[in-house]
């Protein structure tokens, strides 16, 4: 099949070891998003162009969820979002994702220094970020192990391993490992979160981010209806429960605790 959208020039960033030169505010390469339609055929290419570190963060998750659920994937935006982020340790180095198995499995891959210590990476508060990261990731060691609990919770898994050369290639799949071994059952959760008091309408919302991923007011005006000012409202009282957070793009997505409140619903 044909590319889809038009080649942008490619900067190429090496990571160097000259860290606290390289220009965390911006940028400079082209992702590449191959979605596999058919293993037979060549995959599909969308690419992400040069741009604001967190609007080509945005811009890359996002299409990355939206062409995972067409596909037929489940895998939520908050999954693939911080994924997407721990791009920045590789400076965004030849950033390739693929979409493989109906949208189920994704694969994140770049050619940055690679992650050394791949099961400390994935256990809270590993981190290898530095102070100009934080103004766009958490920088706390918590991304991929919220990614690990969330796979292991819905029977599925992450793995991380080494690019070709040099990097690191991340690869969540919510498809069942191919094992002699009986798959284990899902950690039960020591405690459930609360349900707080939710109105119809705030059910409604949440069950949306859940299914859509990322949505501003106008998304959710015109898949529901309500009035831009009762909406206004209604995220209001969500981001005030810890429950949806703004994104860069100002579009708001669901946090840890509103996914799982999402997820009883």
């Amino acid at each position: 099949m044909e590319n889809q959208i038009e080649h942008s020039p490619l900067g190429t960033e090496t990571a160097g070891e000259a860290q606290p030169a390289f220009d965390f505010t911006y940028v400079k390469t082209t992702a590449r998003i191959a979605v596999y339609d058919d293993l037979r055929s060549a995959p599909r290419i969308v690419e992400i162009p040069p741009g604001p570190t967190n609007e080509y963060i945005e811009a890359l998750a996002s299409t990355t969820f939206d062409y995972a659920k067409r596909a037929g994937g489940s895998i939520p935006y908050t999954v693939i979002r911080e994924v997407s982020e721990n791009f920045i340790h590789a400076r965004f180095a030849e950033i390739v994702v693929s979409i493989l198995d109906e949208g189920n499995t994704i694969r994140f891959a770049d050619q940055g220094p690679g992650i050394a210590h791949k099961d400390q990476a994935q256990l809270p508060g590993f981190t290898s970020a530095i102070e100009p990261m934080k103004k766009y990731i958490r920088g706390v060691g918590s991304g991929l192990p919220i990614v690990k609990e969330y796979l292991d919770f819905s029977h599925g898994h992450i793995t991380i391993e080494d690019n070709l050369n040099s990097g690191a290639v991340v690869t969540i799949s919510l498809r069942d490992e191919p094992t002699a071994q009986p798959a284990q059952k899902a950690r039960p959760r020591a405690h459930a979160i609360p349900m707080p008091p939710l109105t119809q309408r705030e059910r409604d919302f949440l069950k949306l981010f859940s299914e859509e991923g990322a949505l501003g007011v106008t998304d959710l005006v015109n898949l529901t209806d309500a009035p831009q000012s009762s909406t206004h409202a209604t995220l209001r009282k969500l981001e005030e429960a810890g429950l949806i957070e703004k994104t860069a793009g100002r579009k708001r997505i669901l946090t840890d605790m509103g996914y799982e409140v999402a997820s009883s619903l």
